[in-house]
């Protein structure tokens, strides 16, 4: 097994199903990752020790989803170098909005890069492209990836056309 280079972290264990998207993009990528629960409220000294060692792991980007005051991406920024990714996880509440303030809103010198509400998937994918600056196959995939996405709405525009709005939308 390679060693991983994108670490996935989440405040709960409820957040898992939201942050599968960031882990099966991954994998699909081919991009080597770890999966863990750290909460910034309920477990500080285990997120500090996981945020001061992150790099002699071999670590190149974090991806940290969290809900309600999402603090967790963070805590994690200020005591690393490296790229952080955010994920707000939309909660019952406010809808996630409470989540997205809380990631987007950093202080001065402590930037967390910060996706949609629930998009896990494109932090995945913010996390390859970071990577894949350094390495060409993994932009090679990545620029396939972006052609089957382009492809798949040509043959949507195509079906639209061929059989009108009403037909396309009784698919």
């Amino acid at each position: 097994m390679r060693k991983p280079i994108v670490s996935i972290i989440m405040g709960s264990d409820s957040d898992l199903p939201i942050m599968k998207d960031a882990i099966e993009i991954l994998e699909k990528l081919g991009v080597a990752f770890e999966c863990t629960i750290i909460s910034a409220h309920r477990t500080p000294e285990r997120a500090f020790d996981y945020a001061k060692d992150v790099t002699d792991r071999g670590i190149r980007v974090v991806i940290a989803g969290a809900g309600g005051a999402a603090h967790l991406a963070g805590v994690v920024a200020s005591m690393t170098h490296i790229p952080v990714i955010g994920v707000p996880i939309k909660s019952k509440a406010l809808n996630g909005v409470d989540s997205l303030y809380s990631i987007v809103q950093m202080p001065s010198g402590i930037p967390v890069a910060t996706v949609g509400i629930d998009a896990a998937k494109n932090a995945g994918i913010l996390a390859a492209q970071i990577i894949a600056l350094g390495d060409g196959q993994l932009s090679e995939k990545l620029i396939s990836y972006k052609r089957e996405l382009a492809e798949g709405v040509e043959e949507k525009a195509g079906k639209l056309k061929e059989i009108g709005y009403e037909d396309y939308l009784k698919l």
